[in-house]
């Protein structure tokens, strides 16, 4: 695998910057591979623009610049992410957005879009705060950026205690869910 980039955005309080470290630590802890991560985030701390970028490479010297330039895959869970980083998103690259808070528009013509109502599906498991997590467990399930196994040991080594059944039904769900849009999408040809 050569360098791989991807960028999570959304508002501050959704667990964007966390999902970004969880990423990274699947990657290094349990895939062997290397990995940088950088974030961003607006002066409020809920509420503001956060983002987190993550590279991944099989070899550190890929690695050598660890920002994240040019990502093949962009995560918008919110609609002022989606207004910021989607118009200069690359258009082969694939857009996963929580479809319970984004809106398309034509910013998202000619590229590949895959959603899930993750804040949808996380209030219905009683907590919209795992939404993030539900959205890391539909990444698994549809990207190859790191296995499914290492994130979801990454989740719930990265979760508060007390929180490991919500968070590894809420991962379990998201997985469930792109396994589905998966199967739906591969016959489309």
């Amino acid at each position: 695998m050569e360098r791989l980039e991807i960028r999570l955005s959304g508002f501050g309080g959704q667990g964007i910057v966390r999902s970004g470290e969880i990423i990274g630590k699947a990657a290094v802890l349990y895939d062997g591979r290397y990995a940088t991560f950088t974030q961003s985030y607006g002066p409020e701390s809920r509420g503001g623009a956060a983002a987190a970028q993550v590279a991944i490479a099989n070899d550190p010297v890929e690695l050598s610049y660890p920002h994240v330039i040019d990502p093949s895959i962009l995560v918008v869970m919110s609609q002022g992410a989606y207004n910021k980083y989607v118009p200069g998103f690359r258009r082969d690259g694939l857009l996963i957005v929580d479809e319970s808070l984004v809106e398309l528009d034509e910013a998202a013509d000619g590229v590949e879009v895959l959603g899930i109502p993750a804040t949808r599906i996380a209030e219905e498991l009683g907590r919209r705060i795992v939404a993030n997590v539900v959205m890391l467990g539909f990444l698994a399930a549809v990207t190859d950026i790191v296995s499914p196994e290492a994130l979801r040991k990454a989740v719930l080594d990265s979760v508060p205690k007390g929180t490991e059944e919500l968070n590894a039904r809420a991962f379990e769900v998201g997985f469930e869910y792109g396994e589905g849009v998966k199967r739906e999408t591969s016959y489309d040809t």
